[in-house]
């Protein structure tokens, strides 16, 4: 399988392995800290743009691998969630957030009802487009968003190394933890370290559940990503868990490992 690229809506969603045969639709929303030189940097240090407040640091990278051995289309956004988060709605102050933890965004503050919606019309409609085009192509979509997260938060250590995130749709995210649990030593919650309650599932929401899809969000602690070899073997291990979650619950649609 040769794997290509397209980029599509002037460039603010990546599609990747658009041809993929898998049933499984691959979703990356802060796959990457850019931002356009227009916006100087939102007024961050360069050490700010690059931490996990602007982006998911190895997401990318295991979404990519898992796109390659599951032969599944990927949706990327393009640039950093401090210019527009895709997974928030235009109504959530999180979309464009003022503050990430404990810094501050000034290029986000005192922004015009027009500046809001041009990043709406720039970012958030284009990646709703491109995943919507997507997953209308494919028989049964089953929706698959990856993100990672800091091992600190706030100055406090967090435990969880993966969590299987759901919302009103639990059907995938139940058997993927009892296959994870079943399976590995490492330390894997539902609903941790976030969970709908702080808004997280949107993407879930939007595009899965509100049409019966198949739908789960894994989130993965950044520092057991954060090497070529590690992403790799993540990417390895969530398509394990995937195919033998889906056989669980007798999905009809194509499901299948490459390596």
């Amino acid at each position: 399988m040769k794997q290509s690229q397209t980029n599509i809506f002037e460039d603010k969603t990546q599609i990747m392995n658009p041809n993929g045969s898998s049933s499984i639709v691959l979703v990356c929303e802060h796959a990457t800290h850019f931002i356009p030189d227009v916006y100087n940097n939102l007024g961050l240090s360069s050490n700010n743009l690059k931490s996990h407040v602007a982006w998911d640091p190895g997401a990318a990278a295991v979404a990519q691998e898992l796109s390659r051995v599951m032969d599944a289309v990927l949706v990327q956004g393009v640039v950093s969630r401090l210019l527009y988060d895709c997974n928030r709605p235009p109504s959530s102050p999180d979309a464009i957030p003022k503050r990430s933890e404990i810094i501050d965004i000034p290029g986000n503050h005192n922004l015009s009802a027009f500046e809001k919606e041009e990043r709406v019309q720039k970012y958030y409609k284009p990646f709703c487009t491109a995943l919507s085009a997507v997953i209308a192509k494919i028989k049964i979509p089953i929706l698959v968003t990856i993100h990672s997260f800091t091992p600190v938060y706030f100055g406090k250590p967090r435990d969880t190394e993966i969590g299987i995130l759901y919302d009103s749709d639990i059907r995938l995210a139940d058997a993927m933890l009892k296959t994870a649990t079943n399976h590995s030593n490492g330390v894997i919650q539902s609903n941790e370290p976030y969970g709908p309650e702080h808004g997280v599932t949107h993407t879930l929401v939007e595009h899965a559940i509100s049409n019966g899809h198949l739908n789960v969000m894994l989130e993965i602690r950044n520092d057991i990503i954060a090497t070529h070899d590690q992403q790799n073997a993540m990417a390895k291990l969530i398509a394990g868990w995937l195919i033998d979650a889906c056989s669980q619950i007798n999905v009809k649609g194509n499901i299948q490992c490459l390596a």
